[in-house]
């Protein structure tokens, strides 16, 4: 803890608010800060205050919230030095991509910037943009470098954004960057979250395997990842504790109890074995292949001129095995990808497997499946089918979650 803290008994939080629409949020995650019991000190690019007055966050943290490039004034020279010794951990929420691009390279030419450069405490990022920024590979590359330094990307997340787009780019609620920086002060949670799922342990898994056919090729699939993280952020959002196990992502899972990265269809079996034993929901979200190859090269396959033939073989079913190990009271939610008789094929896999609830999603429609922020859904029991219509990601995880607590309601 900082001398400043250590006088006030209070550990000093310094957010970093950048220029984008999320910085209309920033009084409200200042003050959710504060009532955590944080004594917290703001700085602002010059353009950030275009969408929050820098008097507003002064009123509510009693500290000045300074903007200038180069402060004057006797005293303020040195005015990032000083906040950078403050703090005990930053929190630069929201990160615009100019932000991130220029923390990222070690550039310096605002306050905030200087600021960051010279503290050595924690640093978290939120990005905070349009959904085909954030997907850029320049800003992917600029985030993937933040992490390398040592700094925490908190992972935005899904929804319709202030520019009518549907996907990843909001900034993350502020009661989930408040149980971060908790977290990263050792502070603890607190209080139990507050939710319909609070006390529930939930089991997620998102994204794609790979099945490796030689020491540079693989077989795989489209999934991104989008709509397990959805859920595992919605299940969290609403008090459970979550565990995701997560593939082959197109971005870094976010933040949760428990994170278990994985490869192979086998690896997440191993994986799911283990989070499953004391999990009160399973929902398996991930895109498993059904099959792998026989035998993996150890070389790499040489090109002939003839055709080849790659012999494969079954993976293990993984939702047919939670199904036949139940544990007493867990609910099991699969998803099932279908391009024809969607509600046949999945009410034959939902009795087949048996399992409490199958999410179906018809690939031939528009705005649903892979690589998409918006999904179209069928939820399915035993008892019958609702269809949902298009929607975020998120929206529908928010279904899927109200849907398991019905099905747990039923027991």
């Amino acid at each position: 803890m900082t001398e400043d803290g250590g006088a006030t008994g209070r550990p000093t939080v310094l957010l970093g608010i950048s220029a984008s629409i999320a910085a209309c949020k920033a009084p409200g995650l200042a003050g959710a800060l504060i009532r955590a019991g944080l004594d917290v000190r703001t700085v602002m690019t010059p353009r950030a205050t275009a969408f929050v007055s820098p008097l507003v966050l002064e009123a509510l943290t009693g500290h000045p919230c300074p903007v200038e490039v180069i402060p004057s004034g006797p005293g303020r020279a040195m005015e990032h030095i000083e906040l950078a010794r403050a703090a005990d951990l930053v929190l630069v929420a929201p990160a615009s991509a100019d932000v991130i691009g220029r923390l990222a390279n070690g550039l310096a030419d605002d306050l905030l910037t200087t600021t960051v450069l010279a503290c050595t405490c924690p640093v978290l990022v939120a990005p905070a943009m349009n959904t085909r920024m954030i997907a850029n590979p320049a800003v992917r590359a600029n985030l993937a470098r933040l992490a390398g330094l040592g700094h925490e990307v908190i992972a935005p997340d899904s929804g319709r954004l202030a520019c009518g787009d549907v996907g990843p780019g909001r900034m993350p609620d502020a009661p989930v960057l408040v149980a971060r920086v908790l977290e990263r002060l050792d502070l603890g949670p607190g209080d139990e979250p507050a939710g319909d799922l609070a006390g529930l342990r939930v089991l997620v898994t998102a994204g794609a395997t790979i099945e490796r056919i030689d020491p540079v090729r693989y077989i795989t699939n489209h999934s991104t990842g989008r709509m397990g993280f959805a859920l595992a952020q919605a299940a969290r959002d609403r008090g459970a504790r979550v565990t995701l196990v997560a593939g082959s992502t197109a971005e870094p899972p976010p933040p949760m109890d428990a994170v278990v990265r994985v490869e192979s269809a086998e690896q997440m079996f191993h994986a799911v074995e283990d989070a499953s034993c004391d999990a009160h929901v399973v929902i398996m979200a991930a895109a498993v292949a059904d099959y792998r190859p026989r035998r993996v090269a150890e070389q790499k396959i040489k090109k002939t001129d003839g055709p080849a033939v790659l012999e494969l073989e079954r993976t293990r079913d993984i939702l047919a095995w939670l199904g036949a190990h139940r544990r007493d009271g867990q609910t099991l939610c699969g998803f099932s990808m279908e391009t024809a008789d969607l509600v046949t094929n999945s009410r034959r896999k939902l009795v087949e497997k048996g399992i409490d609830l199958i999410v179906a999603n018809d690939l031939s429609t528009p705005g649903a499946g892979f690589g998409v922020g918006t999904n179209v859904v069928t939820l399915i029991t035993p008892d019958g089918q609702t269809r949902l219509p298009l929607a975020s990601k998120r929206e529908v995880a928010d279904q899927v979650l109200t849907a398991v607590l019905r099905a747990r309601a039923g027991r």
